[in-house]
């Protein structure tokens, strides 16, 4: 879904629409880069496939990624894509390997034999990532261990909780020994009551990653995307113009990307042959 502007000069920014939020955020971004002198257009995308296959055909400017939409494009590219700028809530996050309190699962080996619920197919931060982790503990999953998947909107990368909340729920209604979710959604799942407290506990976490960045192909002049991420770097949350924005977005402060956080997933979409 492309807006309707007239100003052709716009960067054309690229994101997923997982949530009808994303129309709420970015209609309401639009009049805030203009007042920039950063104007900006937006097109929305029902996958992360399609709008990494958008980027690379130049059809837009900036891609807003999700990890696994920028490993996609450093493997298509071989490493000709550039990430330029990420939320501060994108860097080191956690997924726990949870199971239940009165488990005889003491540790990652132990799940042999066992079930893991997983979130989505597509998803790094609940299936892809976790896995890996299980994987170089010696437990293959899909060969010694059975992998449940919840593929709640595949194609959006996990972006959706809801595949990690099925997840949570075969794990508590004892249809997995094991389930897969992101340390922040750990915290949610118990207050929300899909999880109650105290039944489970943590086996694992894995090492810190990070998660979504916006992706421009690395021959776009620095002058086009520039005034964008200069733009991004001043938002701030004190504005009561764009504080609901951010808050929507997840974010309290737009930071200069970096990419050290993707070696897990890197690792995982090779190992499990992701993209073969």
């Amino acid at each position: 879904m492309l807006t309707n502007r007239s100003n052709k000069q716009a960067l054309r920014v690229g994101a997923v629409a997982y949530d009808p939020k994303v129309v709420t955020i970015w209609e309401g971004f639009l009049p805030y880069f203009e007042m920039r002198g950063a104007p900006i257009d937006y097109v929305l995308y029902s996958t992360y496939d399609a709008q990494v296959d958008a980027l690379l055909a130049g059809e837009i400017d900036v891609a807003w990624n999700s990890p696994l939409a920028w490993v996609k494009s450093q493997i298509i590219t071989h490493g000709n894509c550039r990430a330029i700028a990420m939320r501060d809530s994108d860097r080191d996050l956690t997924t726990k390997i949870l199971v239940r309190k009165d488990s005889n699962i003491l540790s990652l080996p132990d799940l042999t034999g066992k079930s893991i619920a997983v979130g989505a197919s597509d998803s790094p931060q609940a299936t892809l990532i976790p896995l890996l982790l299980v994987a170089e503990a010696g437990t293959i999953p899909g060969q010694d261990c059975n992998v449940l998947y919840h593929n709640v909107m595949v194609g959006k990368h996990g972006d959706h909780v809801g595949g990690e909340r099925d997840a949570a729920r075969a794990l508590a209604a004892g249809k997995a020994d094991a389930a897969c979710v992101l340390d922040a959604n750990y915290t949610v799942f118990i207050n929300e009551g899909t999880l109650d407290p105290g039944t489970t506990r943590v086996l694992a976490t894995t090492p810190p990653f990070d998660h979504c960045n916006f992706t421009v192909q690395a021959g776009l002049p620095e002058q086009r995307f520039g005034p964008f991420v200069e733009a991004l770097l001043g938002m701030s949350f004190d504005d009561p113009a764009v504080r609901t924005l951010m808050e929507l977005e997840g974010l309290k402060r737009w930071l200069l990307a970096r990419t050290s956080g993707y070696a897990q997933l890197e690792t995982a979409v090779e190992r499990f042959h992701f993209y073969a």
